[in-house]
């Protein structure tokens, strides 16, 4: 037994002739969303916070950004870098699908201080808001991975086992982008929000940012499980590790020296 799944054109309509994607709209959904809760969250007394609408748009600029460079590079350079070396025009195809998370974290990281740097606001703190407010695009994301028929799982003899018709592809598999939707995001957001809400790591700059490394690195390796590996270095398969594992692992270590040090400083 299996779920049946019509595919959805991952075109969600057009205007004059431009096609809008879903990938795009689940982008602008995340960074609409994310913006009003940052918003919402930076004007608390407790925020340590005091940042006017222009430094809030200009730090949205500089998110988009960093979120679409280094999301698509850190694609290319993880995992496929062989086909966009004989494709290069593939790389600026960001519509086809290819986003690493672990690149545009990256990418939000360096944006993130570079803004805070420049406005003159703790950039550590801008980080802890934008680590509460992340799971959000990351949610959008998975459920466009999901309506892209990409990144799906190994094939399964569970009944929530997904067979998209007309594809071709005859063996069910873990909707996997839907699991990383709901642990990775939905569950994760709710983690983030009451731990900053309820406990005193707000007042710990980085402390949030630490724990958003560690908690989405264990919900990534969790879900690799079911997830069909990604094309990657040959090494890795000898090891039987996925990128998205290794890259997770690293992640985690990353995000537990973080949290040491926010711990520690006084």
């Amino acid at each position: 037994m299996a779920i049946i799944v019509n595919p959805i054109s991952p075109v969600a309509f057009s205007v004059f002739g431009l096609d809008i994607r879903w990938y795009a709209l689940a982008y602008i959904a995340g960074f609409v969303l994310g913006y009003f809760v940052f918003k919402y969250l930076a004007g608390r007394r407790d925020s340590g916070l005091s940042i006017s609408k222009k430094q809030m748009d200009d730090l949205l600029t500089a998110v988009i950004i960093g979120v679409i460079l280094g999301g698509r590079l850190g694609y290319v350079l993880f995992y496929n870098l062989p086909f966009f070396l004989a494709h290069p025009l593939e790389i600026f195809a960001v519509w086809h699908g290819g986003m690493s998370f672990h690149g545009g974290l990256i990418g939000v990281i360096v944006a993130t201080m570079w803004a805070g740097r420049r406005m003159h606001l703790n950039p550590w703190r801008l980080l802890d808001l934008m680590a509460v407010v992340g799971p959000i695009g990351l949610f959008f994301g998975r459920i466009a991975n999901f309506i892209n028929m990409e990144v799906m799982g190994r094939p399964t003899a569970q009944p929530w086992g997904v067979l998209f018709a007309g594809t071709g592809d005859v063996i069910p598999r873990h909707p996997s982008p839907l699991y990383e939707a709901a642990t990775e995001g939905a569950l994760l957001f709710v983690i983030m929000l009451c731990l900053y809400r309820f406990t005193g790591l707000r007042r710990r700059p980085g402390a949030l940012a630490g724990m958003l490394g560690m908690l989405y690195a264990v919900f990534r390796i969790f879900c690799e499980q079911f997830r069909a590996p990604d094309a990657q270095i040959g090494f890795l398969t000898s090891w039987g590790l996925t990128m998205g594992q290794l890259l997770s692992g690293a992640m985690f270590v990353a995000g537990a020296i973080i949290f040491a040090f926010a711990m520690r400083k006084k």
